[in-house]
């Protein structure tokens, strides 16, 4: 990174010692997007689309502006494919309830990742138990990558969905989403993928690899919590049922028949997370100021010196691909519970993540019951690898 960043970042010159490595739970907020927020709500606070007065005009505005930021930070077409959520969990359940739970019959499958993330996970085990579908499992080879091969075997014309993370929130293993989604078109399968944790780390173009589905939250890209992001095909959107049904989602109600506006804002029923939404387009073009290839090259460098040092710790174990790996990193150590590094990380104003990380069939592939874990955000520095290096000793000298 060509310059510290920290100091855009409030909660950070705050605390200026905190050593923050939490970054794949949730991002810290720059100035530049707590600014727009506070403009919105000192400014032009007003519910959007009806209101006939300025300050409701300003506020649709600047709700649809975002449409059309997000649909060019992710390489989208139209902007009617950007439909607004809650976050990753609330756009992966209007895919699984609108779309799989009326195109999924018995008999056929959906393939999910050993890597995936609960959210990513249990939908599509209710869709199966609904349905009568079988779930099966994509497994993860020795080094924490894919094993595509396996996935090779699994596809048939059975397979009506794949759902896989782009980046995984537990080994950082970055996945080869334009092979995976080509390998499933072959077969005539749908793909969604969990964009969680890779939209604010590596380029994304759902276009170039051809994803049906793509979801993503705005407090892992250094915007606020309550909102994310849901990309669809606009055939595929065409034929989702609502998920949400009320206010401003309906074109005409009558005692006898309801009909229903137009992608996108027929998922957007109620009032939505106005705020949240602009605070959204905001860290994009923050994001976008910085640059993704220069955010991804100051994560690597990060992430591959962090793999040296741990590597050389004593009883220390890494679940992180020596290569296709991301700015995440888990690791456990030899008689020492996750919480108890964590805890004492803790006392040395380090925060780390300890846990099974919404991740349990992954940590049961692991052979453990949860892991530490830190991951990198733009304003981390090797000076805080260093402080955790030193943490860790700290924490093999209490317990060995």
């Amino acid at each position: 990174m060509k310059k510290n960043l920290r100091s855009q970042f409030p909660l950070l010159q705050a605390d200026n010692e905190l050593v923050y490595l939490d970054n794949a739970a949730t991002t810290q907020t720059p100035s530049v997007v707590l600014d727009e927020i506070y403009k919105y709500y000192t400014k032009y606070r007003a519910n959007i689309h009806r209101g006939i007065y300025d300050i409701s005009e300003h506020a649709s505005g600047a709700y649809e502006q975002v449409r059309e930021i997000v649909a060019r930070f992710i390489g989208a077409d139209d902007i009617s494919q950007i439909i607004f959520t809650r976050g990753t969990t609330e756009s992966i359940n209007l895919v699984a309830h609108g779309w799989a739970e009326t195109h999924v019959q018995k008999g056929d499958e959906i393939l999910v990742s050993e890597l995936e993330h609960h959210s990513n996970f249990v939908p599509w085990y209710e869709v199966c138990k609904k349905t009568g579908a079988q779930m099966k499992i994509i497994s993860l080879s020795d080094d924490f990558t894919l094993d595509m091969d396996a996935y090779a075997r699994m596809l048939s014309k059975k397979v009506k969905l794949v759902c896989v993370t782009a980046i995984s929130n537990v080994t950082g293993t970055t996945n080869d989403i334009s092979t995976i989604t080509r390998m499933a078109h072959e077969y005539g399968a749908k793909v969604l993928v969990d964009g969680a944790q890779g939209v604010a780390h590596r380029s994304c173009d759902v276009e170039k690899d051809d994803m049906d589905f793509f979801a993503f939250s705005g407090h892992k890209m250094y915007g606020p919590t309550g909102v994310g992001v849901l990309y669809g095909k606009p055939e595929l959107l065409a034929s989702m049922d609502p998920f949400l049904y009320g206010g401003g989602m309906v074109d005409l109600v009558s005692l006898e028949e309801v009909t229903y506006r137009d992608v996108p804002t027929r998922f957007e029923g109620g009032t939505p997370p106005i705020a949240q939404v602009i605070g959204l387009g905001a860290a994009v073009q923050f994001i976008e100021t910085i640059g993704i290839q220069e955010i991804c090259n100051h994560e690597r460098m990060l992430s591959d010196y962090a793999h040296e040092k741990l590597s050389k710790i004593d009883g220390l174990t890494l679940f992180h691909p020596v290569i296709n790996g991301s700015s995440i990193l888990s690791f456990s150590m030899k008689g020492i519970h996750p919480h108890d590094i964590a805890a004492i990380c803790n006392t040395q104003n380090i925060a780390i993540r300890a846990g099974h990380h919404c991740a349990q069939p992954l940590m049961k592939r692991l052979g453990v019951s949860a892991t530490a874990r830190i991951s990198f955000g733009i304003y981390n520095t090797k000076e805080d690898i260093d402080a955790l290096i030193l943490a860790l000793h700290a924490v093999q000298e209490k317990f060995i």
